[in-house]
């Protein structure tokens, strides 16, 4: 049994009141924090402080969320792939991404919220999801971009959480990024083809792809350090293992090397090596167009958030017989 937090307040300094913890709480806060020190995973029946809680519900539903709504604008190219390998591909993928998003509500839901919970925080607007998923896919050289750049970087902030602390959201991370793995692949295969065998038109709708895309997956990764209030605390508890600018930074330089192979021009005039960091030196990011999409303000907020409820609102009935059906087959029932 998880132990409370006493509801009674203490006046501190100042006018400002803290809550007061039980000697046993403070003794399994002592135990937890020397497990994280230790490097020990958190299964979901151990004790845990109530914002590590907190902060895996926001950081599990967020994820999940942007899993399921980011299969929305890769739905709109299933009928218009340009060849039947094209659209078996692009139909895997989504049926990936599926999955991924079962997987991480189901993560969440072992930390006491439930499925219907989160969905509804989403369909409100109380719950957040990748900021990328509100920009448009106007070509077929979007796929490969978004495959490339978006599922690179998903990737390379994913990849760390295989480590994190909480185990149900670790397990899940392991299979996600092989999944993911494929999709950056398919996407750079995707545009190589392009790039190599296709039309002076294809190549330039390919660079005209990246150049849309480019900075927005830049900020895929979260504001800066100093401007992320959650990432200092998330780290100190291993639920994050690498600071946002450390993996952009590391997205960056893996990017560029791609870019060439490719034959693209990543949209970044100040972008070049430093020799003496030996990282790359890049550009400033709009930051307030990162948080204008975050408040629901992108190109395609309100359409990927109707998309969701209308989906959530036409598939009442089947959630509604599904539920029939299995009181009708319940244990109770089958002895009677």
């Amino acid at each position: 049994m998880y132990t409370q937090a006493m509801d009674t307040l203490a006046r501190e300094s100042g006018d400002a009141l803290k809550p007061v913890r039980s000697t046993e709480e403070k003794l399994l806060e002592e135990r937890f924090d020397a497990r994280i020190d230790a490097g020990d995973f958190i299964e979901a029946k151990d004790w845990m402080p109530a914002h590590y809680r907190k902060t895996l519900l926001r950081q599990i539903s967020q994820h999940a969320h942007s899993e399921i709504v980011g299969m929305l604008p890769e739905g709109n190219w299933v009928t218009r792939a340009p060849t039947l390998k094209r659209k078996l591909i692009l139909l895997a993928k989504i049926q990936d991404e599926a999955g991924h998003g079962l997987y991480l509500y189901s993560a969440a839901e072992t930390l006491g919220t439930s499925r219907d919970q989160m969905l509804n925080a989403l369909h409100t607007g109380k719950a957040k999801y990748s900021s990328i998923f509100n920009y448009p896919t106007l070509t077929w050289a979007d796929m490969g971009t978004v495959g490339w750049l978006v599922d690179g970087a998903a990737i390379m902030n994913q990849v760390p959480i295989c480590r994190c602390s909480y185990a149900p959201y670790a397990r899940a991370m392991i299979r996600i990024c092989r999944e993911e793995s494929f999709h950056q692949r398919q996407g750079f295969e995707a545009l190589l083809t392009m790039m190599q065998q296709g039309t002076e038109a294809q190549r330039a709708m390919v660079q005209d792809a990246v150049n849309r895309w480019w900075w927005p997956c830049l900020m895929m990764f979260g504001p800066p350090d100093a401007e992320s209030p959650n990432s200092a605390q998330s780290m100190r508890w291993g639920i994050k293992r690498v600071s946002n600018d450390e993996l952009r930074q590391k997205f960056i330089d893996a990017t560029v090397e791609q870019a060439k192979l490719l034959g693209v021009t990543l949209p970044d005039p100040e972008l070049k090596w430093n020799e003496e960091r030996q990282q790359h030196d890049h550009g400033p990011i709009d930051w307030a167009e990162f948080w204008a999409v975050v408040g629901g303000d992108g190109p395609c907020n309100q359409e990927r958030l109707g998309a969701r409820v209308k989906a959530w609102d036409d598939g009442a009935w089947v959630r509604e017989a599904a539920l029939a059906h299995a009181r009708k087959h319940t244990p109770q029932q089958q002895a009677a």
